[in-house]
């Protein structure tokens, strides 16, 4: 019998990086690897790093180096840094966290098999150079669908595998192996990103904008199904301009009715929407289409025309609100969340004051604020019109006091709704818990549950607002009847 090998994938991040876990993890299972769940129990630690901002950053390193420390105490011989991270600097991580055995890049996941198994062996694998991602596929959209050389994390197929290697989890399935038991996954739509926002990095080490095809995204919402999931998350760096590099920029609002008719599948919900893209037509199918959510994650960053410009984006307080009232126009109930940066190079206190205007009015249900930081490689990095640290600490203190308050004044207009709730847990020390049609995974707060007496995970019921907890909603369950 060939040696039992061992791996845990450790995922840090987005859920972007929770697809590509699974599809390493899909890989790896295919070339005879034995998934656990703990980094203690396994040979090999892999660590799927963010590198989106500093904190992101802390957080993966403290991740590898808790790896690490394993080494001493149990069965894990190696620890190797994977992801964004490790994509965008490399060498550089290598070399500042000699603890990682490995430092793998995006083109590394093809062969992910053979390179942890050289460094379990002993062996050495040259760490990752960075490069920039954009140049590698065309500069036209058009053009990159044949651009089969170029590493996709998230978008990888049966074929991809070596030949007489089939998935792990049978011939049919995507290049994928689940690694919880949720009933959420997370589907990738595109990879990269073609704005040029002067405070992001992303598109540097993720790539320019290239979309998946729409058979891969439906035979993988299949197969999730066939897995036990009920809701579908869809997820790029910018799922408004999907279909572009395919010749039809409106592709999404053709996909989402057929994904939302595939049996066993309750929700499908899309992330990661530009205000400058949306459409109307992809309004309309957001909120009038049967199993679609009317979720909106709009990035709007700002409402400061100038500070919007120095970022390198469009809209105003007065377009942004439009937009708003367009949406809830057609679906009065609609779930929105947003990010917003704020103590931006340049900001002044009337740009500090309009922001405040905006959020004031938007009535967003789910609201992230970050201080500014310069992120290595970004335009805004080289800009001269920096704020003081003061300044940039008070005004994201303020901000997030006003975004506390907004949102749980949002949460308490929900009182008496009637909503389907997707009960993602039951038990005895939390009791039942779920996400509405406006709260995505992990960022827009829960449903809890009066009680959690008939309640099965995976099942979607309905259920009435009936008090609040902050941005969660607690809510009774309208009987066993009327769930599905």
């Amino acid at each position: 019998m060939p040696e039992r090998r061992t791996v845990a994938l450790v995922t840090l991040g987005c859920a972007r990086n929770e697809v590509d876990s699974e599809e390493l993890a899909g890989r790896l299972a295919a070339d005879g690897w034995e998934l656990v769940e703990e980094a203690a129990e396994a040979d090999v630690a892999v660590v799927n790093t963010c590198g989106f901002v500093e904190a992101a950053k802390k957080d993966s390193v403290d991740a590898l180096l808790e790896a690490n420390d394993l080494k001493d105490h149990g069965r894990t011989q190696a620890v190797v840094a994977v992801g964004c991270m490790a994509e965008r600097y490399g060498k550089e991580l290598a070399e500042a966290l000699p603890e990682a055995d490995g430092v793998l890049g995006f083109d590394d996941y093809a062969d992910i098999s053979d390179r942890l198994q050289t460094i379990l062996n002993g062996g050495i694998h040259a760490s990752h150079t960075p490069r920039d991602r954009r140049k590698l596929l065309p500069l036209s959209p058009v053009e990159r669908q044949a651009a089969t050389d170029v590493a996709l994390p998230g978008h990888g197929a049966p074929a991809d595998l070596p030949d007489g290697v089939a998935p792990a989890s049978g011939p049919r399935a995507p290049l994928r192996r689940r690694l919880d038991t949720s009933p959420v996954a997370s589907v990738k739509l595109a990879s990269g990103c073609d704005r040029r926002c002067s405070f992001c990095a992303i598109p540097s080490f993720r790539g320019s904008f290239i979309s998946r095809r729409p058979s891969d995204v439906l035979g993988e919402t299949r197969w999730l199904a066939e897995q036990g999931v009920k809701e579908i998350m869809l997820v790029s760096e910018n799922n408004t301009s999907y279909g572009k590099d395919l010749g039809d920029i409106r592709l999404l609002e053709t996909l989402l009715p057929e994904l939302a008719a595939v049996d066993g599948i309750e929700r499908i919900r899309v992330s990661y929407l530009q205000p400058a893209e949306m459409r109307p037509g992809l309004i309309d199918v957001l909120t009038s289409t049967e199993k679609v959510a009317p979720y909106f994650d709009l990035s709007f960053q700002h409402s400061a025309p100038d500070v919007l410009r120095s970022m390198r984006r469009f809209g105003d307080t007065d377009r942004f609100l439009e937009l708003l009232d367009t949406i809830r126009g057609k679906a009065p109930q609609a779930g929105v969340r947003s990010n917003f940066i704020v103590g931006f190079p340049g900001e002044k206190e009337g740009d500090f004051a309009e922001l405040e205007r905006f959020i004031t009015h938007a009535r967003l249900d789910a609201i992230g604020v970050f201080g500014y930081s310069d992120e290595d490689g970004t335009e805004a990095a080289t800009y001269e019109n920096k704020l003081d640290q003061e300044i940039v600490d008070e005004r994201l203190a303020h901000l997030s006091r006003l975004a506390e308050e907004l949102t749980a004044q949002r949460a308490e207009e929900r009182l008496g709704e009637t909503m389907e709730v997707l009960v993602e847990s039951v038990d005895d020390e939390d009791g039942a818990v779920g996400r509405a049609a406006h709260q995505a995974p992990e960022t827009d707060g829960q449903v809890v549950f009066t009680t959690g007496e008939g309640l099965v995970a995976g099942r979607m019921v309905t259920a009435k607002v009936v008090g609040t907890e902050g941005v969660d909603l607690v809510a009774e369950c309208l009987g066993e009847e009327a769930g599905r």
